[in-house]
Formats: C-alpha cells, sequence, structure tokens
C-alpha cells in the first residue's frame, strides 16, 4: 500500500476535532488520539507519509472516516485523455490513473490527489476553478 501524506493526517485530524471536541481541552476524543500519534512520531522522524500498510488500525479506521468525506475524484468533466492526451488537461490524472480510477484503493487516490494539487497546473485549479468548488 501506497503512503498517506502528512497533510492528510492533518486534515483527518482538525475533521475529528470538529466532530468530537475535546470534553475538557485536555483529554483528545481516541480518533483524534490515534491520527495526532501517528502525526507526532511523522515529525518526530521527518517523514511526509505515514505507511499505511503499517499504521495502527484506529489510526487508519479515523483516516478512511475522514477521507469518505472528501470528493472522490478530481475529474470536471473536461477530460482530455478521452482525446488521445497522456493526462487529463481537466484534472491532472494520467490516462492510466483514470481508467483504473475506480479499482484504485483510498491511499492511492489519496496519493494522486496530492500529486495534482502539489503540481497545481490542472485546469481544475485555474481555467476552470468554479468547476472544482462544486465537486467538494
Amino acid at each position: 500500500m501506497a503512503g498517506i501524506h502528512i497533510t492528510d493526517i492533518e486534515a483527518a485530524i482538525n475533521f475529528w476535532r470538529a466532530r468530537r471536541p475535546s470534553p475538557d481541552g485536555v483529554v483528545l476524543p481516541p480518533e483524534t488520539r490515534a491520527l495526532a500519534e501517528v502525526y507526532a512520531l511523522m515529525v518526530y522522524h521527518h517523514e511526509d507519509q505515514a505507511d499505511a500498510a503499517t499504521m495502527p488500525p484506529a489510526a487508519y479506521a479515523a483516516w478512511l472516516a475522514w477521507y469518505d468525506t472528501t470528493p472522490d475524484t478530481p475529474c470536471i468533466a473536461i477530460c482530455s485523455t478521452s482525446q488521445g492526451d497522456e493526462w487529463c488537461k481537466g484534472c491532472g490524472r494520467t490516462f492510466d490513473e483514470v481508467q483504473r480510477w475506480p479499482a484504485m484503493d483510498p491511499v492511492a487516490k489519496r496519493a494522486t490527489w496530492c500529486r495534482i494539487t502539489r503540481e497545481n497546473s490542472a485546469w481544475r485549479f485555474n481555467t476552470y476553478a468554479e468547476r472544482a468548488v462544486e465537486n467538494r
């Protein structure tokens, strides 16, 4: 399994902090605590990805619950791979990623999302950003 980027761990922590706030400002609910432990180890070891295969089950389950609230696909319904492009100008995925998307696991999908977000060159981030807002 691929790695989960630290920004996804942060987003999942913030999701759980909003969903289940600490009752006293000190004690963390189980989901937040599980993710925070992974996050702390990542920071300590200067890593930007957590290995999904070895992540504690509680942390992975909490991450998956957050993942289920995110958009499934970066598609904005302008697919240039259908025109023969190797990379889609609309969403930034490769032809292979577009074809395999339905069969990809959540970690692989998020790795693709991280890459296209970092590259920031697809039309979903500039020319047609308003379409992307509808898909969030």
